[in-house]
């Protein structure tokens, strides 16, 4: 049985991949300090609560569990937060990946799998973004996963057995099918989550940010993806490279966008409520359009989505959010 370590599996996204590796018959440890995870969350294999930063915790763990492969999930993700706090985003996304590729490298493991996002190519000027396009974030969010990624690749270059995949994200939503996972962060910043969270009375109103993007209705277009078939893609890319797989990176996108006027309409359909919604300003750091050229993980992964449907995808977080309430640990 190969053994996986995970950064993050108690996280939204680590989470449900530790779900997908687990039903896979794999051996799983997750590595997590609970800042926006949650223990019920990891549905197998052991938990340690513990932070990037402490090193020789770190160190210890990943030589006593002896892991076939890393997957890297551990982040500060808020676009926003980043860019009012930038030192707080290269801490954890850069020097906390360096200090587990420090231990990885130590503990000889050859395999790793990167969570990254779409953010690395800011505003790209071709869409859909394909993986070939520039990386130019513009934001240091972006910008922190991108050094992330330059790392990897440089590791790479000095030391050709070792291989890694980066999984660049674009707009990760919906839950387990089954609910037994979901979104649950106490403060969530992504679309879906808070349209759900203002139509079930948790916020007063939903606020658009920017209507004045040169889009078809002037607000913001991203490629929505069931988190579902973001695990799937991991276990795709971790059987890549348990099997000799040399180093890739892959974009995780259904290849078309929707709105944010469009999402909202979704929700309001979904759960049949006509929740308030308040127009504003734009954000710092908001590119105008994000969608996913997903050829290249199709051709070399296989990968085949399940899920490619806004309303299901809107159906299953609406389902958990009328669940999980008071999981919070």
């Amino acid at each position: 049985m190969k053994r996986i370590f995970v950064t993050g599996g108690a996280g939204y996204i680590g989470s449900h991949v530790v779900k997908a590796l687990g039903e896979a018959g794999y051996e799983v440890l997750t590595y997590d300090n609970l800042s926006t995870g949650n223990k019920w969350s990891v549905l197998y294999g052991e938990l340690i609560i513990a932070d990037l930063s402490d090193e020789e915790t770190l160190k210890k763990t990943i030589v006593k569990f002896k892991p076939d492969a890393i997957m890297h999930f551990a982040a500060s993700i808020v676009v926003p937060e980043s860019v009012r706090s930038p030192l707080k985003y290269y801490q954890n996304n850069t020097v906390n990946t360096l200090n587990l590729l420090k231990a990885a490298q130590e503990g000889g493991v050859k395999e790793f799998i990167f969570s990254s996002t779409a953010a690395v190519y800011g505003n790209a000027e071709k869409m859909p973004v394909g993986e070939n396009a520039p990386m130019s974030p513009v934001n240091p969010y972006g910008s922190s996963k991108m050094m992330a990624e330059k790392i990897l690749r440089d590791m790479h270059l000095a030391d050709n057995d070792f291989n890694y995949v980066s999984l660049r994200y674009f707009n990760v939503a919906g839950a387990d099918g089954g609910c037994r996972i979901g979104q649950a962060y106490k403060e969530s910043t992504h679309l879906i989550t808070r349209a759900l969270k203002t139509a079930k009375g948790e916020f007063q109103k939903l606020q658009v940010f920017g209507t004045d993007y040169p889009t078809p209705d002037g607000t913001c277009i991203r490629d929505y993806i069931h988190v579902d078939d973001i695990a799937d893609a991991h276990v795709l890319a971790l059987e890549y490279l348990l099997d000799k797989g040399k180093s890739e990176v892959f974009n995780c996108g259904y290849g078309h966008g929707y709105s944010v006027r469009e999402v909202i309409a979704a929700a309001k359909k979904v759960t049949g409520i006509d929740f308030k919604v308040e127009e504003t300003g734009r954000r710092g750091g908001d590119p105008s359009i994000l969608i996913a050229d997903n050829t290249k993980i199709k051709q070399k992964l296989r990968w085949q989505p399940k899920y490619d449907d806004l309303e299901y995808i809107i159906k299953t977080a609406w389902t958990w959010e009328n669940s999980y309430h008071g999981k919070y640990s």
